[in-house]
């Protein structure tokens, strides 16, 4: 099962990126668990200063944009 992990503080792209996130892994018809990680000193031990940010199983793949579905089904292939 893979850990997507959505890294920002709820903002509207937060929200967009975990949206996205979950099309493209249904798309892909993953085992997936989607965890939105909000608390700064969290995000930052990722080293991400730009959120929001997309993590699979702990590697960073995207910060400061909001990738589409098309594009996150990309990374997580």
């Amino acid at each position: 099962m893979k850990k997507i992990q959505i890294l920002g503080t709820g903002c509207a792209k937060c929200e967009k990126l975990a949206a996205n996130a979950r099309q493209a892994a249904d798309n892909l018809g993953l085992a997936y668990e989607l965890i939105k990680i909000k608390d700064l000193n969290d995000i930052m031990a990722f080293g991400v200063m730009t959120t929001p940010g997309l993590a699979v199983d702990g590697k960073v793949l995207t910060t400061g944009k909001v990738p589409s579905p098309d594009e996150i089904e990309r990374l997580l292939g």
